[in-house]
């Protein structure tokens, strides 16, 4: 009896393992950044040196979604439920890799089982495959990205009141009525850009809503330079103003265009700090616009002061005329 037992502990230490090891992996996350999805199946004890020894199945609830039979080195996807563009790479089994990659428009969430045989030992394991939501901004950049463009807005609209109260006349009025429905308009690109730009993934649908938050913000510098002709033509200050705002929507853009282009953007302080200098222009236009429109209303003479010596001018030369 113990002869026997002997010679078969020899014989499993000669031969190894009847039961095929795997590296444990609990389960595995991709987000909507991901173009391919990899589900990992690492087995620690391959002794094959043959590709022809191993044989590779995957499960997914149950049923089969992709085979790889190493004697025939065939690869195929036999269900009919997606899965069509799943694949392995064979040169890497011999090595213990058997991960099954797939494109991330057939990956689906749940419990995959890897099963792996090599000549008369097999095994399994099982990875369960999450989705993970990302936000495309930080919670902080979404609130600054859309409060930039609004106080831009609204401080543009108070540049409009104090024109329409100090500047209005029968010359002024068409330029006015530009000014108004170009703010109008641009209020509502903004206002739809903000909704559509909700916190959340990337998607078209955002990104279409960030475009209308930025790309809008260059008829503010149209409406200051059309304000500041109306109030008291261009000055030293109001140059600056507009080239700040300019470089500000410079910056705006290009961070617009670095970060659409990727799912997790690492440009966005460029973008908001462009946006912040547009609502920072705006701010000192207004400011100068009402210490301007303050000076004109402390300087003008009262008119009783002007008519009473130009009366006595005429009635002296009147007299002058007489004698």
């Amino acid at each position: 009896m113990w002869p026997l037992v002997l010679l078969l502990l020899l014989g499993s230490a000669c031969c190894g393992s009847a039961q095929l090891i795997f590296n444990v992996i609990k389960s595995v996350e991709y987000t909507v950044c991901n173009k391919t999805v990899i589900i990992p199946c690492f087995v620690t004890n391959v002794k094959a040196t043959n590709i022809s020894d191993m044989f590779v199945k995957w499960k997914f609830k149950g049923k089969d979604i992709f085979i790889y039979d190493g004697q025939n080195q065939n690869q195929m996807s036999p269900s009919s439920e997606g899965f069509k563009s799943t694949e392995i790479t064979p040169s890497e089994l011999l090595k213990g890799v058997a991960s099954l990659k797939m494109d991330k428009s057939d990956a689906c969430v749940g419990n995959y089982t890897c099963e792996v045989t090599e000549l008369s030992r097999e095994g399994e394991t099982i990875i369960e495959l999450k989705y993970r939501v990302v936000s495309w901004f930080s919670p902080k950049e979404n609130i600054l990205i859309v409060i930039f463009p609004i106080l831009a807005i609204l401080l543009s609209w108070g540049q409009f009141g104090i024109v329409t109260l100090k500047y209005k006349s029968s010359d002024t009025k068409k330029k006015i009525i530009f000014i108004f429905v170009v703010g109008l308009v641009l209020t509502i690109d903004v206002i739809v850009g903000a909704i559509l730009f909700v916190p959340g993934e990337f998607s078209t649908k955002n990104a279409c809503g960030l475009g209308l938050l930025v790309i809008p913000t260059a008829a503010l510098i149209l409406l200051q330079y059309c304000v500041f002709m109306i109030s008291f033509r261009m000055t030293a200050f109001t140059i600056a103003i507009l080239i700040l705002q300019g470089l500000g929507f410079v910056l705006a853009v290009d961070g617009l265009s670095l970060c659409i282009t990727e799912c997790t953007p690492v440009h966005g302080p460029l973008l908001i700090s462009g946006l912040g200098i547009i609502a920072l222009a705006e701010l000192f236009g207004l400011i100068y616009m009402k210490l301007a429109a303050s000076n004109q209303t402390t300087i003008q003479p009262p008119r009783k002061a002007v008519e009473e010596p130009l009366n006595a001018f005429k009635e002296s030369k009147g007299m002058m005329n007489d004698e």
